[in-house]
Order: C-alpha cells, then sequence, then structure tokens
C-alpha cells in the first residue's frame, strides 16, 4: 500500500467565520471579484462558475476579530488565477478600490497578498509554467521574494474590463499556522502522505508540502508562536477546508492510516472529517 497521497489531489473549497456579512460579501465580490452563488441565513456560498461553492463565509454572533499572527488556523488561503492579465486585472482593481497589497514574485509564481476586513490573509496568484520551475541539490524546489513586476502586470490588464475572477480560477493553496512543526509534518506527510517540496524548516520555520509534485498545496509555518492554540469558538478565521481526492478509494485509504495512527475521523454522508495536530479542521472528500 502506498504511503503517498494521490497525485491528482487538490484543495476543495473553505469556510470562513466573518464578523459582518454584509461587509464580506461586499469584499469579495467587489474586490476580489467572486460571485454570490446562495444565501441562507447566516451563510453565504460564494463562487467563480456560478455552479460550485469555493468559499463559504459564515457569520459568526459576538465575533471576534483575530488579530494577524496570533492563533493557529489561517495564515492565508490562496486564489490561483489561470493567466498573468487576469492577474494583472486583479491587480488594478486592488488598487482602484485602495486595498493595501503585498507581494512577492516567488519565481514558480507571482502573488498579491491582501487581508480581507476580519484579517483573513489571501493570496492572489499565478503559476509559471512548470517546465520553469527548478529543484536545488536537496530537492526542495527554489523559491523566493522577489519584487514582483507590478508594471508590467498593469501593462496586460491595460484597456481591459475587469469581470471578476475567471470561472477557471481554483483555490491553490493554504498556507497554515501551526503549533507545532514535527507533528505536523508526522500528520501531513507520514499520514496523509503529502510530499515536501520545500523544507524551510530551520531558516524560516516552515514546510511547503504538495500532491503530484506541485510547489506546494499547503503551507505551515510557527511564525504565530510554538504552541499557539486555535482562535476562540467566537473568532474570526477558518472554519474547516477541504482535501479532494479523486476516488472513494483513496478517501478510504485516507481513512484507515489515519485511523491507524490514532487521528479521530468523523464520517459524514459525503466527506470524512478530522483535525490535525494543532486542531484545524480538515474534510476530505471524493470528487463527483
Amino acid at each position: 500500500m502506498t504511503s503517498t497521497i494521490h497525485p491528482e489531489t487538490s484543495l476543495g473549497q473553505l469556510q470562513l467565520k466573518v464578523s459582518d456579512m454584509e461587509r464580506s460579501i461586499r469584499f469579495y465580490l467587489d474586490v476580489v471579484g467572486f460571485r454570490l452563488l446562495d444565501r441562507s441565513g447566516n451563510i453565504a456560498r460564494l463562487t467563480v462558475d456560478g455552479q460550485t461553492a469555493i468559499l463559504i463565509l459564515e457569520e459568526i454572533s459576538n465575533a471576534f476579530v483575530v488579530p494577524g499572527r496570533s492563533a493557529a488556523g489561517l495564515y492565508h488561503f490562496a486564489i490561483l488565477v489561470p493567466t498573468r492579465e487576469l492577474l494583472g486585472l486583479s491587480l488594478r482593481n486592488l488598487a482602484l478600490h485602495r486595498i493595501p497589497v503585498g507581494q512577492g514574485d516567488h519565481l514558480v509564481s507571482e502573488a498579491l497578498y491582501i487581508s480581507d476586513p476580519d484579517n483573513n490573509g489571501i493570496e492572489i496568484y499565478c503559476d509559471r509554467p512548470r517546465s520553469q520551475w527548478q529543484k536545488d541539490e536537496h530537492g526542495n524546489y527554489v523559491m523566493g521574494t522577489d519584487p514582483v513586476d507590478i508594471e508590467g502586470l498593469l501593462k496586460l490588464a491595460e484597456n481591459k474590463p475587469w469581470t471578476g475572477l475567471s470561472p477557471s480560477t481554483i483555490l491553490g493553496h493554504i498556507h497554515l499556522h501551526v503549533s507545532e512543526l514535527a507533528a505536523s509534518r508526522r500528520f501531513y506527510c507520514d499520514v496523509l502522505g503529502f510530499e515536501i517540496m520545500a523544507d524551510a524548516a530551520r531558516t524560516m520555520g516552515a514546510y511547503f508540502i504538495a500532491a503530484g509534485g506541485y510547489h506546494h498545496h499547503i503551507g505551515m509555518n510557527i511564525w504565530a508562536g510554538v504552541g499557539v492554540s486555535l482562535p476562540p469558538t467566537n473568532g474570526t478565521g477558518l472554519s474547516y477546508y477541504t482535501i479532494q481526492v479523486p476516488s472513494k478509494a483513496e478517501l478510504d485509504r485516507l481513512e484507515a492510516r489515519l485511523t491507524a495512527s490514532g487521528f479521530p475521523v468523523e464520517r459524514q454522508e459525503d466527506f470524512l472529517q478530522t483535525k490535525d495536530p494543532s486542531g484545524i479542521v480538515i474534510r476530505l472528500l471524493a470528487a463527483a
């Protein structure tokens, strides 16, 4: 039985806890470019293709807005757009809304960083062709934090209309604050079977892991502090995120590995639910 997770594994939807639904919907539609799929009670589901919910917002009563880098959970989630032109259009729209933007050319990708009104981190990025990704002598992908070619991106977007996120947009990866790196590595790599694509544990307190040779589907760091706990129940931030595998057989295999390793699994009709060593909730499901 293989210990490596299926190479066609990807991220599915994620759910965020927010303090003001109206404000968050405006932000995610007007600024980020999602579309509203439906809304019921304190839940709103957002989409890019008009059919599938990618991002779910949950309004929390008496919400506590969690300060950045103060708890285990979400550091940022990453929206992968299919072309540099679309990244340029997103950049122009962020500028029009006067949103503070961080940026980084990571060599494998170009990325823009923003935060939503509840301090939830968001990355909007575009990959470079995989043929251009390079590895060092230890097998780690070479990734940097060089300045992004802002002028080049804006030039690509020049005179083109902003129509929101493309229907081909996906959630490319998620980056987590974890309480302890070694335990997180054991869970995600030894149990679930993700592979380490960049080992930065000694240099920056982080691992970047993936399925199928991607540069990373999951980043994990201890930048909020070793031993950091989850936010309070009414805290804003990540409710859960989803890992999607291509078949029920793969889902059953992961369930067996989790159970054998002592991680409780709750089986629902359409997914499995478990928690990583930091208490972060993960849903695992098989693609339709």
